[in-house]
């Protein structure tokens, strides 16, 4: 599948989304980890020890959620595995909501970054490009949520998203510049495209075209892992 009929068939499917979403009770806003019994933020597992280690938080939309992946293989519990492998300690949190943008993230910014959190993964703006949203609304909005995580001393990995070329050269590109210029005006850490090596390639997607497959998502995980391995190397795991 070429890149323009996968876009298409993100609108397709959006389009469903939005609908679902319409009709779901408000618990759904809420990402897995603060529904129900407790739970692991990354995977879902019972809570354990860690707990009490310093958070990364993942603040996203259903790519972050991992919708229709087991809880382990959704990126933020893959990023846990590769910080456990490295002995480096820190709790990963899955902030993810399916269906949301920019606007709703930062509007449960606060409880998302309850507890000692060190690192701000936003990895929002797919949805925001899907419904048309004006570039200037999210990069208000993302410039509010890395203002308000720095003003905490929490270090901030910036995630990018494109848009669909449905609407036309000049949104596409006004999208696109979002991300750069947030990421050059607060001097944070940039994951250039969170899909990158993903989007397009339907053996990485699932059915729905959009969201990837548990290899898709191991390829998310690499993305930023690149990015952010040198950061929570630099960031004080303790007091």
């Amino acid at each position: 599948m070429d890149r323009r009929l996968w876009w298409l068939a993100w609108l397709s499917v959006l389009g469903v989304a939005l609908g679902a979403a319409a009709g779901c009770n408000s618990r759904d806003d809420l990402p897995a980890y603060r529904r129900g019994a407790p739970r692991s933020p990354a995977t879902g597992a019972p809570r354990s020890s860690t707990e009490a280690l310093p958070r990364i938080v993942a603040l996203g939309d259903s790519l972050t959620a991992g919708l229709g992946l087991d809880p382990d293989q959704a990126y933020p519990a893959q990023l846990q595995q590769r910080l456990n492998s490295k002995g480096l300690p820190y709790q990963v949190v899955n902030a993810g909501v399916s269906g949301d943008t920019s606007a709703g993230g930062l509007r449960r910014l606060d409880w998302a970054l309850e507890g000692d959190v060190r690192v701000l993964i936003v990895a929002l703006g797919g949805n925001d490009a899907l419904r048309g949203l004006p570039p200037e609304e999210l990069k208000r909005n993302l410039a509010q949520i890395i203002e308000r995580a720095q003003a905490r001393g929490i270090s901030v990995v910036l995630a990018g998203m494109e848009a669909p070329p449905n609407y036309g050269r000049s949104y596409v590109v006004s999208f696109h510049q979002v991300y750069p210029a947030l990421a050059k005006q607060y001097h944070v850490a940039f994951v250039p495209f969170l899909l990158q090596g993903v989007a397009g390639d339907t053996r990485l997607n699932q059915p729905d075209g959009i969201h990837p497959t548990a290899e898709g998502a191991r390829i998310v995980t690499d993305n930023i892992w690149a990015v952010l391995k040198p950061v929570v190397e630099g960031v004080p795991a303790g007091d």
